[in-house]
């Protein structure tokens, strides 16, 4: 038998426990299990203290295996990197909750949620979550100060930035095809702070969409990858190209995407995007001083 006395608050007063041996080495494995040492030793009068100030949570349940910690461990840092922190938040407080989570992530997550979010980027996500239309001030990158009106937008990463893909009433000075002239990516390093607030507008299902046509060739039409906006995906009979139909929010992302694929990509249709990459080959002809 084996008898620890805890102090458990201030004047000193402490209670006693006593446990088996066995008992003992299990409450220590945890403590050391939680990082809670003294020295080089587990301190389990600590780890008892966690488990009354619900630093460490115990449960009624079954253990969650190693795969679905892992996977919620992915999924919170996924979020973080997709700027999601409303659902990396509260992902978090359901690992918080386990009492099988590690320690080094228990630190992770709880250094985390100790950190101060930016109020404007809180409302900006708040707003989408609650799909409530917004208006933003946006600094573009001539330095001008525009206003948007968000009627759909989500947090996306484009060329490692994060970006506030979105529809907005407003069109002027939208370079792209008129069939895509309210979808605008704006840059969220480019809105000012206190520059979010409510709009009394309906909400819309989804950014607008058009669809292009594509041919591969060659080693680009065995190497491609099916992307989720992909529509089909057919092998031409006879021929060793490959055609792909794509729904896309923007011409401008979507022409940075395969213009470096040079003469094993060509655009099909729509005639309009068609001819922004005709006239991009021209304007780099002229560039290099190529006899056409």
């Amino acid at each position: 038998m084996f008898i620890f006395c805890f102090p458990v608050s201030r004047p000193q007063k402490s209670i006693t426990l006593s446990i088996s041996d066995e008992d003992k080495a299990l409450l220590e494995s945890l403590a050391l299990d939680f990082g809670l040492k003294w020295g080089d030793r587990p301190n389990v009068s600590k780890f008892i203290e966690a488990i009354a100030r619900k630093r460490i949570l115990t449960s009624r349940s079954g253990q969650w295996s190693e795969e679905r910690l892992e996977a919620l461990r992915r999924g919170f840092h996924a979020l973080i990197d997709q700027g999601q922190m409303i659902q990396a938040r509260a992902v978090g407080e359901l690992l918080l909750e386990r009492g099988e989570v590690s320690a080094s992530l228990r630190r992770q997550i709880e250094q985390f949620m100790e950190r101060p979010q930016v109020a404007w980027r809180l409302h900006l996500e708040e707003f989408i979550e609650e799909q409530q239309p917004f208006r933003l001030m946006y600094q573009d990158a001539a330095g001008r100060v525009r206003s948007f009106t968000v009627c759909h937008g989500a947090i996306v990463f484009h060329e490692k930035r994060q970006y506030l893909d979105c529809w907005c009433e407003e069109t002027e000075g939208n370079a792209d095809i008129a069939a895509l002239c309210h979808n605008w990516s704006l840059r969220l390093d480019r809105i000012p702070e206190a520059a979010v607030s409510r709009a009394d507008q309906p909400w819309r299902e989804d950014l607008d969409r058009i669809t292009v046509t594509f041919d591969l060739y060659q080693q680009l039409a065995v190497g491609y990858q099916v992307k989720n906006e992909d529509l089909s995906d057919q092998w031409q009979q006879g021929h060793f190209t490959r055609r792909i139909t794509r729904r896309i929010t923007s011409s401008f992302w979507f022409l940075r995407e395969v213009l470096p694929y040079g003469a094993l990509c060509e655009l099909i249709d729509p005639p309009d995007i068609r001819e922004r990459i005709r006239q991009a080959i021209h304007a780099m002809v002229t560039r290099y001083q190529i006899d056409p």
